[in-house]
Formats: structure tokens, sequence, C-alpha cells
């Protein structure tokens, strides 16, 4: 009887070892296994960062300050800065960003429109309006009262198209008088049947406030129009 019990207690000795032994490796692979995930983890939040950085413009940061905010809030430590006036550093930064942004859209569209006048077969209107004749009608010019029947497509100087009547397959109606101040000096200078690609500055499209998501302010329009009639 005692050489039994002694068999079975030899046994389930083994057995909790094995099992402890079990349990270790286990802790040992879970314990890599974690860390390997939260490093992909963290590899994948920093792009995720980094990719919303550049997003918003911001193409540079002070690395070692950025970490060193970083570990401020995540450790709990004191911040050197309060947020409140972290809040006003960032607020002024974006600012300057959109500021720069803004200006280069100013520049951009005046050495485009610079380049555009030199052409031949444009025309630069005293209001700084250029239109190129893409195909010549002999109808009526329509008058700042009329409302008239148009094919149009709108883009950016980059190429980015933001509106386009012929992409919908519909030709879109309107007032003369109810549109941009650039379309309304050129409609009153088209034939009916004339297809004109014209070139707005900011100042007479949508100024210093843009428009949608695609047009920000201070943005130069191309305009390929083909006026289809007067209603």
């Amino acid at each position: 009887m005692d050489t039994f019990n002694n068999g079975c207690a030899r046994q389930v000795t083994c057995r909790v070892r094995e099992n402890l032994l079990n349990f270790a490796t286990f802790a040992r692979q879970f314990e890599y296994i974690m860390k390997y995930r939260m490093d992909k983890v963290s590899y994948a939040l920093g792009l995720s960062i980094g990719n919303n950085f550049r997003n918003a413009g911001i193409h540079e940061v002070n690395t070692e300050d950025f970490i060193r905010g970083f570990e401020s809030v995540m450790e709990g430590k004191d911040s050197e800065l309060s947020y409140e006036d972290a809040k006003k550093v960032v607020n002024e930064y974006f600012a300057q960003l959109q500021e720069e942004r803004f200006e280069n859209n100013r520049a951009a569209g005046a050495e485009y429109q610079l380049i555009n006048g030199h052409r031949d077969d444009v025309t630069t209107l005293e209001s700084g309006v250029q239109y190129q004749v893409l195909k010549s009608g002999d109808g009526a010019k329509p008058a700042a009262t009329d409302t008239v029947k148009c094919h149009y497509e709108g883009s950016l100087i980059n190429g980015t198209v933001f509106d386009s009547s012929i992409q919908r397959g519909e030709p879109a109606t309107f007032p003369v008088n109810g549109v941009i101040k650039g379309w309304q000096e050129v409609l009153q200078l088209m034939s009916v049947g004339d297809k004109w690609r014209v070139v707005i500055p900011y100042q007479h499209a949508y100024g210093e406030q843009g428009a949608g998501q695609l047009i920000e302010p201070y943005s130069t329009l191309i305009f390929d129009i083909e006026l289809l009639g007067i209603e």
C-alpha cells in the first residue's frame, strides 16, 4: 500500500513539475508574442501619426522634443507646457502653415497666368481673366439678365477637376448674373456655339474664402465653357 501511495505521489509530483514547466514555457512564449505584437502595434501607430502629420502639412518635427512630450503623457510626468499653452502653440503653428499654403496658391496662380498670357492664342482682359477660343460659334451674345445653357468643366491649375457638367452628361442652366464674376464677364463676350478655355484669377473666382473641399482660398481656376444657348 505504501509503495502504491509513493508511486502515486511521484506521478503527481511529475505532472505538477511538467505543468509548471509547460506554464513557464507558455509564459515566455506569451511574453515574446506580446512584445512582438506591441513592437508591430507601436510601429503601426508611428506610421499612422506620421501620415497624419504629412497630410496636415507637417513635414518635419524635432524628434527628441516630440518623444519627450509623448513620454510626459504616457508616463504621467510633469509637462513643460500647460495644455492651454500647448494648444496655443499648435494653433499658431497651423495658422502659419495655412497662410503659407494660401500664399503658395496665390503665387502659383499668378505664375500660371503669366506663362499662359504669353501664348499667342490667349487674350488677357483688363480684369486679369484670360480666354482661349477652342471653337467659334455665330449665335447671339447673352446679356447679364439672360439665362444660359452651358457645358463646362472646371479644374485647378494642377489639373484636378472639381466640377464637370460634361462628366455628368447634362448641360447646366443658370442666370448669367448668378455665377462668379469671371464667368459673368466671359459669358457676355461669348456667342452661342463658342467654346472657350477660361483662366480666372482668385479675385474673380472664389476669392479668399475658397469653395468646398477642393477649391482652396486664393485659387486660380480653369474652365472649359461651351455656350449652348440662351433660354
